[in-house]
């Protein structure tokens, strides 16, 4: 069952295009993924579905409610875990999860089992304040908070950005059980690696939806031969493979250059233009293609340039 239905979403500010007919549905139990680097429109789609914010034009159904005429209900059926940290900072733990039980009608008691393995982390710290936590204790005392009256949809934006890598893996872990209770879960990053936690993804750039597909379609659709050049002369590569005609593409990955040849046999061709341009490097190695790969090559299949 769709419980998330969206119909052309758009969205500006002033001149600026945040997003352009968003369309897609999200099942119910779904962990989805909406993965783009900063400034894609993620947190404003999420900012729209939480009723924060209202489109310029198309709509959305959440669990049954429209988005414009009956946000008072999805406000009452929707978690919602903002880039920001946003509690109480001179709260304690303990005081702000009781806090937003109390604005929901609730009780800790009553969605306790739901949040048990969260605040039992977090438990003996319940009477320091919110702003003495750690980076990733104030994630999961924020998602306790958002959790507290079990909502049937949690949206999450950007949860990990600045979190330790055990912090950020215990977070996800934290999600996939969530997953498991029925609870549909929506998550945005800006780390490619990410994506693969999700059922499925949406990649979106400039305001635009790329693809909509699990991780493993997506990978799947990688087109042509990727290979990553490991070489201490990466501007000077870049700029030597400019306006190759056998080069689909080419960027930098971290410490190495990833080149996209149209055929396998051109590598051939590659070594040899590498050679006469005096480039040196220590190894060019077929690889397989992660979600950034396949990120670049819509984004620009859809831009058109290099």
């Amino acid at each position: 069952m769709n419980i998330i239905e969206t119909e052309n979403i758009s969205k500006a500010f002033g001149k600026t295009q945040a997003l352009s007919d968003i369309s897609l549905s999200i099942d119910k139990g779904e962990l989805f993924g909406l993965i783009g680097p900063d400034g894609a429109g993620k947190s404003t789609f999420f900012n729209i579905l939480v009723t924060l914010l209202n489109p310029d034009s198309g709509k959305a159904i959440v669990c049954g409610y429209d988005l414009l005429s009956q946000y008072k209900e999805i406000r009452k059926i929707i978690g919602y875990l903002p880039g920001q940290f946003s509690l109480y900072r001179d709260l304690s733990c303990l005081e702000n999860l009781e806090f937003f039980a109390t604005l929901y009608g609730e009780s800790i008691e009553k969605n306790y089992a739901l949040i048990r393995p969260i605040w039992e982390q977090l438990e003996p710290f319940k009477d320091r304040s919110a702003a003495n936590l750690s980076g990733g204790m104030k994630q999961k005392l924020a998602l306790c908070c958002a959790l507290i009256h079990r909502p049937m949809v949690l949206v999450l934006d950007e949860p990990t950005t600045g979190v330790d890598p055990v912090s950020r893996r215990e977070f996800w872990e934290i999600l996939q059980r969530l997953k498991n209770k029925d609870i549909t879960v929506l998550v945005s990053t800006s780390y490619m690696d990410e994506a693969s936690l999700c059922s499925r993804i949406g990649l979106i750039q400039n305001g635009k939806l790329l693809n909509i597909n699990t991780p493993e379609q997506i990978l799947s659709e990688f087109q042509g031969n990727l290979f990553a050049v490991h070489t201490r002369e990466i501007h000077k590569l870049l700029v030597c493979l400019k306006d190759v005609p056998f080069i689909n593409n080419a960027y930098a990955s971290g410490q190495q250059v990833n080149i996209v040849l149209n055929s396998e046999t051109d590598l051939a061709l590659l070594q040899t233009h590498l050679s006469a341009s005096g480039i040196e490097y220590i190894s060019i190695l077929p690889i397989k293609a992660n979600t950034e790969d396949c990120f670049i090559q819509l984004m620009k299949s859809n831009q058109k340039t290099f």
